[in-house]
């Protein structure tokens, strides 16, 4: 019997030593707050997800991807992956014979050349033909700044003036430019007790940097709004929120400077989730300039964004720890807002889309 006895304490005593040494990865705990609310699944307006990515639309079957956005009330995504030359002809076309009115495709740049003779006028020339065979927009990604290297081995900045000619032609062919420059600041941050995003690069160590990898966040934002400064005639959507979603103060001003400046709230929803009431002034306040997006194509991660937006909800988990360790909380926008965010600003900022699939 002492024998006996002695197991069960032994196995108590394992599972109190397990319990306590529990990582901060493991611990997850379910909450015991009893609130008010439901997820939501579908978005109460049709919506346009203005940063999706389907990297083989080329030759990809489209029907389960419509199936999943019937579910959500998603009419149209923008396909920012729509590559350049044969592929985008080969994207559009598969749209065409499908779901002519459900996804578009936004043309890409390779930045592989700058500083070549005759690179600019090529690169220009392709971009004009991509347009012509049916993109509605640029799609231009963090390597622009963080990557591409010149002909000589020098960073391309954000801002090169060899790329003035690329911006301008957006403007005169009346298409946006959707950019994402740089990544979180706390990418470029000490990995210290201190950072935010600790867990995230814990898990994902190559998304750390060092302070000057390749350049200082600070520079790298810094050459982004240069460059929209300097093309007030071209229309930008700034991806993320231009990673000021967690200082709504700058980025109100930001807006303020830059009247060609949008911005996409793709993932970054954390950040408005945690700070509700202020998240919801900031909407009200530039409703005409927020576009709705989710980055990546994960169906069941978008009621969270629906519930952060449309809900007075408190303390809902988040999809992904080790974005957000934190409750969100319902932004509860007013009907108005929530239709311009969804669908309005997109119908106003690209060209060319079928507006019969959304109310007035």
């Amino acid at each position: 019997m002492k024998t006996f006895y002695f197991f069960i304490l032994l196995g108590l005593s394992i599972q109190v030593s397990i319990a306590q040494d529990l990582t901060f990865e493991e611990y997850n705990p379910t909450s015991t707050l009893v609130v008010e609310g439901e997820p939501i699944l579908k978005a109460k307006f049709p919506f346009i997800d203005i940063h999706g990515h389907q990297y083989q639309m080329a030759n990809q079957d489209l029907s389960p991807v419509v199936a999943a956005m019937d579910t959500l009330n998603l009419q149209i995504m923008v396909n920012l992956s729509g590559r350049s030359g044969t592929l985008l002809q080969q994207s559009v076309q598969n749209i065409k014979d499908n779901y002519p009115n459900r996804f578009v495709v936004f043309a890409n740049i390779d930045f592989d050349g700058v500083g070549e003779d005759g690179w600019i006028e090529k690169t220009l020339q392709q971009l004009e033909e991509d347009c012509e065979n049916g993109a509605r927009g640029l799609k231009i990604y963090k390597s622009l700044g963080l990557r591409y290297e010149d002909t000589d081995g020098k960073r391309v900045a954000v801002d090169d003036p060899r790329l003035d000619p690329i911006w301008a032609k957006c403007a005169e062919l009346g298409i946006p430019v959707l950019i994402h420059t740089a990544d979180p600041k706390s990418f470029w941050d000490d990995f210290d007790s201190d950072n935010e995003r600790w867990l995230e690069l814990k898990l994902r160590p190559r998304r750390k940097r060092g302070p000057d990898n390749p350049a200082p966040w600070e520079q790298l934002i810094a050459e982004q709004h240069r460059m929209f400064k300097k093309h007030p005639n071209t229309t930008f959507i700034n991806a993320h929120m231009g990673w000021y979603a967690n200082d709504l103060g700058t980025l109100g001003r930001l807006l303020d400077e830059i009247p060609n400046m949008n911005v996409g709230i793709g993932a970054i929803i954390a950040e408005l989730g945690r700070q509700p009431r202020a998240a919801k002034a900031f909407f009200i306040k530039y409703q005409d300039r927020i576009l709705f997006g989710k980055d990546s194509w994960k169906p069941h991660e978008f009621p969270t964004y629906f519930r952060v937006l449309e809900s007075d909800d408190e303390y809902f988990p988040y999809h992904k720890k080790y974005h957000a360790f934190w409750a969100m909380y319902g932004m509860d926008l007013p009907d108005e807002v929530l239709k311009k965010v969804y669908y309005k600003n997109a119908l106003r900022i690209v060209p060319g889309l079928d507006r019969s699939l959304f109310p007035n």
